[in-house]
């Protein structure tokens, strides 16, 4: 794990843009077994347990936050593969996917936080006699112009919803190439439009059902994975902070304060992935938003001029920090760092 984090932190410096897809970034992950953490023996995984995951993620994205995030949409396809039941699909790309031979990804924000105020939905699906018609768009789907394989959700006319798994060769799909983001554009987060696409009924992974999402036995939505990540980076901030503390006392103190509050975070995450009643998600995840946010402003600050420079890991940290932001944020965590940022608590 410590030489692939090191190989995996290399690399990271190299991939800003959205030229910079990671693809020896996730290469390296297939051959060291990180996609068969999620899992079980029975198909071919590790079987990991949920509370070795969050493990996991925690040291890939304090080595690299941009695969990192890359790989929790391919693993997000990959579990909803593997716990829908539907064995053609499983047999047909389960395998090739879990080696990293091939990669696939999500577009189902637009079911849970992202669009939802439109009056029409943006993907929608029209069942046939053999499988369904797609029309629209899933609006935010990172990887979009890499994936073989898509694992989108749709809205029938009567509001019922699908979730289907979609070759990218079908006819009528298109991909963005990747925004141009303050951060994490290597991940190539774009648009896939879909015009008249015809996904056979085989392919169908979960519903019609009113919530798709959370039909699917043995998936949640939401919960610790975002804020793992922030965790991730905020680890990395104070790994530079307390490093550069080790040669100047003047740091000492914010260092070893970040140290311990980032350590007791992480260790309420790997609680609550335990199924710690005590351990509050949305607390968790403010808690680690405001930490990736303070810890690498603190890293900046300590680089001085230097952090500032476009290729230093620490401007990169800053900038990715922002990403919890707006990242499957909800409406209640965002409220919160508003008020924060509005009112001075300690005046």
């Amino acid at each position: 794990m410590d030489d692939l984090c090191d190989e995996l932190s290399r690399l990271a410096n190299t991939i800003t843009d959205v030229s910079d897809w990671p693809s020896e970034s996730l290469s390296l992950c297939g051959q060291r077994g990180v996609y068969r953490w999620f899992l079980s023996e029975e198909l071919g995984g590790y079987g990991w347990s949920a509370s070795d995951q969050i493990r996991g993620y925690l040291r890939l994205s304090q080595a690299d936050l941009t695969t990192t995030f890359v790989i929790t949409q391919y693993m997000g396809a990959v579990r909803r593969i593997a716990a829908s039941g539907n064995t053609t699909v499983i047999e047909a790309w389960l395998e090739t996917l879990a080696s990293g031979k091939q990669f696939s990804t999500v577009g189902i924000s637009h079911l849970t936080t992202s669009r939802r105020h439109l009056k029409q939905p943006v993907l929608r699906a029209e069942e046939t006699a053999d499988g369904y018609i797609l029309n629209g768009l899933a609006p935010w789907v990172t990887g979009a112009p890499h994936a073989e394989l898509y694992i989108v959700g749709a809205t029938l006319p009567d509001n019922q919803q699908v979730l289907l798994a979609v070759p990218s060769t079908l006819s009528g799909i298109k991909a963005g190439p990747g925004h141009e983001l303050v951060a994490l554009s290597a991940s190539c987060t774009d648009q896939v439009s879909f015009e008249s696409v015809h996904v056979k009924q085989t392919m169908l992974l979960n519903g019609p059902s009113e919530n798709v999402l959370k039909s699917a036995s043995g998936i949640r939505t939401g919960g610790l994975q975002t804020s793992t990540l922030a965790i991730g980076l905020a680890q990395a901030a104070v790994q530079f902070l307390s490093s550069e503390a080790s040669k100047r006392p003047d740091l000492r103190e914010a260092a070893t304060e970040l140290r311990q509050e980032v350590d007791a975070l992480a260790r309420r995450l790997v609680n609550a992935s335990e199924g710690d009643t005590d351990c509050d998600t949305s607390e968790i995840r403010t808690a680690a938003n405001r930490l990736a946010l303070r810890s690498t402003q603190a890293a900046l600050t300590a680089a001085k001029g230097a952090g500032f420079v476009k290729g230093h890991p620490v401007g990169r940290w800053c900038r990715e920090a922002l990403f919890f932001l707006v990242w499957s944020c909800p409406q209640p965590i965002a409220q919160a760092h508003l008020c924060e940022l509005a009112f001075d608590t300690h005046s």
